[in-house]
């Protein structure tokens, strides 16, 4: 007798409450999923494929109309199922394992309590069968010394940590389906293969996965077959080597064709080609021309951006020390990009602190424009603040939540104020403009905005006013692959356009490589190897560098001919 399958959508439709039947947001989607087999869906955001994956979990929310021929576990239907039904199957029939763990975990309990809870409720063990179960659980997962972790919070973890907790309580139960939604992004290299590793481990021992993510490589690597969907449609399916190796959906092509990985330095990743009108050129360069010009900017020899032997301390609460930053030293050449790459906790960030003046060398100095800027006190250099800006990884934190996009960026205008509402109206249109947005989006708020417009809004105000350097920490991890595609090109255009310059901070190892001219690589604080960019990633010296770049996973496939 066949076994049954792990999980059976037939047919499936999803609609939400006050959407009319065109609306729907999952259009007849059929899945199946094996014993042992990994299915990944694949899509940008608002393709679908979160929505489907939370019917096998009956997560799909209150407001969610749902039709089908057949939402099944292990041959039983569950398309019917009340609320006390689903949480007796959530956990023990399939597990689920989300994003981002941090707020997925109770940050007020101890994660072996968390863990516990399923064992709790779903077993017959007494409590020391259970503590054994947990630590023992941990330890599948990777995490060391479990029996000092069981006692700590999420909030005392690292991301990777953290994951792998949440793996942890997933997975107490030995459930036969895993549903992970997104379970490596913004892991570091490193902390991604391992998490790989553990689920693929998982795999071979007969549980069925079903893999939601956007990143491809992580796709390739995991997936015995790929469901692509986009608009609530699967536009397309078949074993993982064929649909990466030879799309034959356009979706599916320009998906693959949006990778950066090995994509040359300044090649188009996105179809559409970023353009800059002569209103939007003269806006711009009207507010790098605006900005101070001192003295010590004439004549200049040295890079534009100068760190030399930088240290960085901490004190902890129990008066113990960490070093952030050890020894750092780096030069950024006006008009290029500087990329910093490492782990968590590598220094990348406490960097990026120290080049924008948030936080005071302990030792060395950085030096902009061939003059000292660490060292200055905060009112010596607020005149040329506006010539460093920044873009983060989370631009919804790093906005003020009453305020329009109008007022975001007009206070980051120039001599905005004096300007007549017509005039200033005009100069952030044409802002807008000039990082694909529209005039509409002006009276948003930015929890109004999707994720790839609140990233463009954050890209735009850093331009407003005319920078030379722009750091950039992180600012596209969290995007889909092809909106991380159009903000690569227009950063690309950006700074070709006004010759601005980047300190780019990534985790992501094909991302840096294809947006920077030379790259450091950062491990505990200190510096470990530097260069030009591709001599790194083609000849890399140092073992760790080696080690970083053996860990990402890479999309085994070439997109030439779906330019």
């Amino acid at each position: 007798m066949n076994q049954p399958l792990a999980a059976n959508i037939q047919n499936l439709s999803v609609a939400f409450s006050g959407q009319h039947d065109d609306a729907l947001v999952v259009h007849n989607v059929d899945l199946q999923i094996q014993a042992g087999e990994c299915l990944a869906v694949v899509g940008e955001s608002g393709s679908g494929k979160s929505v489907t994956a939370r019917t096998l979990v009956g997560l799909t929310g209150a407001n969610a109309n749902i039709t089908a021929d057949a939402v099944e576990l292990g041959g039983v239907d569950q398309l019917h199922n009340t609320a006390g039904q689903w949480r007796r199957i959530r956990g023990a029939e399939v597990g689920y394992i989300l994003q981002d763990a941090l707020v997925s975990l109770d940050p007020l309990r101890p994660i072996g309590r968390e863990i516990d809870d399923a064992l709790r409720i779903h077993t017959n063990l007494s409590k020391a069968q259970r503590t054994q179960r947990v630590l023992q659980l941990l330890t599948d997962v990777g995490i060391p010394e479990p029996e000092q972790r069981i006692h700590q919070r999420s909030g005392d973890l690292s991301g990777g940590l953290r994951q792998r907790a949440l793996i942890a309580s997933a997975i107490a139960l030995d459930p036969p389906l895993l549903v992970a939604d997104e379970p490596t992004t913004a892991l570091d290299a490193t902390v991604q293969q391992q998490i790989l590793d553990l689920l693929t481990n998982y795999q071979q021992h007969g549980t069925a996965l079903l893999l939601i993510s956007h990143d491809l490589a992580v796709v390739g690597q995991l997936a015995d077959r790929i469901a692509v969907m986009q608009a609530g449609h699967i536009v397309e399916t078949g074993p993982s080597a064929e649909v990466l190796g030879n799309p034959q959906h356009p979706y599916t092509q320009r998906l693959i064709g949006a990778v950066p990985t090995d994509r040359p330095r300044g090649s188009r990743l996105a179809e559409d080609a970023v353009t800059i009108s002569e209103r939007q050129y003269a806006m711009i360069t009207s507010q790098q021309q605006a900005q101070t010009v001192s003295a010590a900017d004439t004549e200049v020899t040295e890079p534009l951006l100068v760190g030399t032997q930088l240290r960085k301390i901490y004190h902890n609460p129990d008066r113990s020390t960490r070093v952030a930053v050890d020894d750092v030293s780096f030069s950024l050449t006006r008009g290029t990009t500087l990329g910093i790459v490492g782990e968590s906790g590598s220094g990348k960030s406490t960097v990026a602190r120290l080049v924008l003046g948030l936080t005071r060398p302990d030792h060395g100095s950085v030096r902009f424009n061939g003059r000292e800027w660490s060292a200055l006190a905060e009112r010596e250099r607020r005149p040329d603040r506006r010539r460093i800006a920044a873009i983060y990884q989370d631009p919804l934190g790093s906005f003020d939540p009453q305020w329009t996009v109008e007022q975001i960026l007009a206070d980051a205008l120039i001599d905005g104020g004096k300007l007549s509402r017509a005039d200033r109206s005009d100069e952030l249109v044409q802002l807008l403009e000039t990082v694909g947005l529209a005039a509409v989006h002006l009276h948003r708020r930015p929890q109004n905005l999707s994720g790839g417009q609140r990233q463009r809004i954050a890209i735009a105000r850093a331009i407003a006013s005319g920078p030379e350097i722009i750091v950039c920490d992180e600012p596209v991890s969290a995007l889909d692959v092809s909106i991380q595609a159009q903000v690569l090109d227009l950063l690309d255009v950006l700074q070709r356009e006004f010759g601005f310059s980047y300190l780019f901070i990534s985790h992501d190892l094909g991302v840096v490589q294809h947006v920077s001219d030379e790259i450091i690589v950062m491990r505990e604080g200190t510096v470990v190897e530097a260069g030009r960019a591709h001599e790194v990633f083609n000849n890399p010296t140092h073992p760790y560098t080696r080690s970083l770049l053996a860990s990402a996973p890479r999309l085994a496939t070439t997109t030439e001919g779906h330019q």
